[in-house]
């Protein structure tokens, strides 16, 4: 012992506890393994079997420093050592009064332990009565019994103790030892020498404790409910792969290991891997009578159908792609032009990406049979989608899993149904399309005509990017005026004009006409039909831009053929003379176009898609108030462009004639038999073309105007000018 300001400091040797606290006045075991403890025990047991217990503050320091041991422990008294295999040493200690390290003295040689120069401390109680000493007790008391409840590990001697009560110190310190909280809580303890303090802490720290249990027990009892749950489930599957097994059905552990193989094999991205991956896992753990798992099973199946990695291989043969278009078509230049130049450049830049064409022309002009052709000749995949009357956003993006029936969009069905990644897409009928509250497909196709963005393209029910920018995609349109600009901008647009009578005559002879005998069953002898039958069936049964209704009536002539060799006859020639009685009277009469010049009649010419119309507009003046008469559907434009006529005519008659009066006392009524659309362009009541010019002929004895498309009278000519 060594005397310091008057402080008595006992030296003994230090034992670092980790995970514990030894309480004067109690009995504590524990076991060493550590070579610093085993030789603190043994000096210990040198010098009266003393010994100073203080905690360290980190359990993962094997070799404690002074730094890392607090300062206030316990001297306790060895009672019992007992050596257990592999070098370990159980030791029995009861705790005799706390004690403050001033000096921690480190161990000079291997052989050495580390010792501590100690001050042993009392309890105090200050300013406490007895009375509030007691209320404290049984608030210790009544706190360790609702602790009690709640804790299943605790002794029932330990509760036995608490109960009979007795020195508010010890009552403390008893507690403090016996209730499994931080070592930092019992330090706060140990190191708090008023006694009632002391009793105040442990009753808090029983009341926290006891909030704690009590959530810990609530979440045990939802935990057991959930696992005799499980349990029960996990025998019902048991039984099921018993009976499934014997009824010859695939275990769905081994059908999500195929998934799990297939979506490995194809190599995608590590994002599109791992959701995946997560979706067979999640498969995998669903039993097989939920629908969720029917979900799950649908949707890995429609993202494994995708081709990911499946490419076709391109034709760069240009000659070989020129002579497969040519052997289809007849005509189109335009469009041929177009595929054999991307063809040429693919051939020197491999990575160029899709081209986004748009075909547009009157219908029946072969926008959509030359896209089958133009994918033979690229060497590409084809398929086709319809957007004519699409008005849902999902019909483009898909629908959302979240939704009962989901399924992916037109986009990614189309990828499916082609089998590669970089097919040729028809997208027919593109102006169509319609919007409604559900949503605006015209804004969905942006993402996917737009070579920029369509690199990661994200379907709403697949939630994967896909690349779709080695897709070509080829577009129909009628007329571009219902497309929204935006969606213009991204599409190269390619015209395709009306074909001519002898382009028609032409499709017929090569296309046409073989087609339909080899659908009826026809030989070529069966069914005979010259240049000069051709040309007449053009003229009088068709009045159209393409050949649809050209190749109708072919079909019915074959129909005709097949059932004159049915009722005995070898074959059929079709000639001018006989025509109307295969096909019936003719649909469409030449127009009649008087050579004789009349005065108040003009010849008017209506351009259309189908071809030109010949109007007559005639023209009477008879006694009257100067009023203009004007019969026919005509539009505003047509209106004025006849006033401005009967204006030019008064003028150039006042001129001629010397006439200041001009036409006035006189009624003028014009007559327009075919009339115009509501734009003001001339058109023919028997058909729906469109006329794009309007002209007047100029013949003896009557006035002319030319007119442009919309029916804007244009200036006449001086040599033109003269009275009526």
């Amino acid at each position: 012992m060594t005397e310091l300001n008057g402080i008595v400091l006992s030296r003994l040797p230090v034992l670092p506890l980790r995970g514990l606290t030894a309480f004067p006045n109690m009995i504590v075991h524990f076991d060493v393994g550590r070579m610093m403890s085993i030789r603190a025990l043994e000096a210990a047991m040198k010098n009266g079997q003393t010994i100073f217990l203080t905690a360290q503050r980190e359990l993962k320091t094997d070799t404690p420093t002074p730094s890392d041991l607090y300062q206030i422990g316990t001297i306790c008294q060895i009672r019992q050592i007992l050596r257990l295999p592999g070098d370990n040493i159980r030791v029995l200690v009861e705790g005799k009064t706390r004690a403050l390290a001033h000096n921690f003295i480190a161990a000079e040689k291997d052989e050495d332990c580390m010792y501590a120069e100690v001050e042993e401390l009392e309890d105090y109680v200050y300013g406490v009565t007895e009375r509030r000493a007691q209320a404290l007790v049984r608030t210790a008391q009544e706190r360790f019994s609702e602790y009690a409840q709640y804790a299943s590990r605790l002794s029932p001697d330990v509760e036995l103790t608490v109960a009979e009560g007795g020195d508010p110190g010890y009552l403390a310190d008893y507690i403090a030892q016996n209730i499994p909280v931080d070592v930092a809580a019992k330090q706060e303890i140990l190191e708090e020498l008023g006694i009632t303090r002391r009793l105040v802490m442990v009753i808090r720290m029983l009341g926290e404790e006891t909030e704690v249990l009590k959530i810990e027990n609530e979440i045990q009892d939802e935990l057991k409910t959930q696992i005799d749950k499980n349990q029960k489930e996990y025998y019902l599957r048991e039984q099921i792969k018993v009976i499934q097994t014997e009824l010859g059905e695939q275990d769905v552990a081994a059908e999500a290991e195929s998934y799990r193989t297939r979506v490995l094999d194809l190599k995608l991205p590590k994002e599109c891997e791992d959701k995946l991956i997560r979706e067979v896992d999640r498969f995998a753990k669903l039993s097989g009578s939920t629908a969720e798992q029917g979900v799950v099973r649908t949707y890995l199946d429609t993202v494994l159908d995708l081709p990911w990695n499946k490419k076709s291989e391109e034709r760069h043969d240009l000659a070989e792609a020129q002579a497969i278009l040519d052997r289809d078509h007849y005509g189109m230049e335009k469009v041929k032009e177009r595929i054999m130049e991307f063809l040429a450049v693919k051939s020197l830049a491999p990575d160029l990406k899709g081209q986004v064409l748009c075909l547009v022309g009157p219908p029946g002009v072969g926008k959509t049979s030359i896209a089958k052709s133009v994918a033979e000749a690229m060497g590409r995949n084809y398929t086709r989608m319809s957007l004519g009357g699409v008005r849902d956003e999902a019909d483009i993006r898909g629908h959302r899993k979240t939704y009962i029936g989901a399924m992916p969009g037109r986009i990614m069905d189309a990828l499916r149904r082609a089998g590669t990644s970089n097919p040729l897409i028809l997208l027919d009928e593109i102006d169509k399309m319609g919007n409604d509250f559900r949503g605006d497909p015209a804004s969905a196709m942006l993402e996917v005509l737009d070579t920029e963005q369509n690199v990661a393209f994200r379907d709403h029910y697949i939630e994967l990017p896909f690349d779709l920018s080695d897709v070509v995609f080829l577009t129909t349109a009628n007329d571009l005026s219902t497309v929204p600009r935006p969606l213009l901008d991204r599409m190269e647009v390619i015209e395709l004009p009306s074909y001519t009578a002898e382009e028609k005559r032409l499709i017929a002879r090569r296309h046409l006409l073989s087609k339909q005998m080899k659908k009826h069953g026809l030989s070529e002898n069966q069914l005979i039909v010259d240049d000069e039958t051709l040309d007449a069936i053009i003229s009088g049964y068709t009045r159209e831009a393409g050949v649809r209704r050209l190749e109708q009536v072919l079909a019915k002539l074959c129909r005709k053929a097949a059932k004159h060799i049915a009722d005995g006859d070898e074959s059929l020639t079709a000639t001018k003379e006989n025509l109307e009685e295969l096909l019936g009277t003719a649909t469409f009469k030449d127009d009649l176009v008087s050579k004789k010049d009349e005065v108040g009649i003009v010849n008017g010419l209506a351009w259309t898609s189908v071809g030109g119309e010949m109007l007559e507009v005639e023209v009477a003046v008879v006694p009257g108030t100067g009023k203009i008469e004007i019969t026919g559907n005509l539009g505003t434009v047509m209106q004025e462009s006849a006033k401005a006529a009967v204006t030019f005519v008064r003028v150039q008659g006042r001129v001629a004639e010397h006439r200041p009066d001009g036409l006035q006392g006189q009624r003028s009524a014009h007559s327009l038999p075919g009339g115009s659309d509501s734009e003001g362009r001339p058109v023919r009541r028997r058909d729906d073309h469109h006329g794009a010019d309007f002209g007047i002929d100029r013949r003896a004895g009557s006035s002319r105007g030319c007119h442009d498309w919309r029916g804007n009278a244009a200036r006449p000519r001086a040599a033109d000018r003269r009275s009526a």
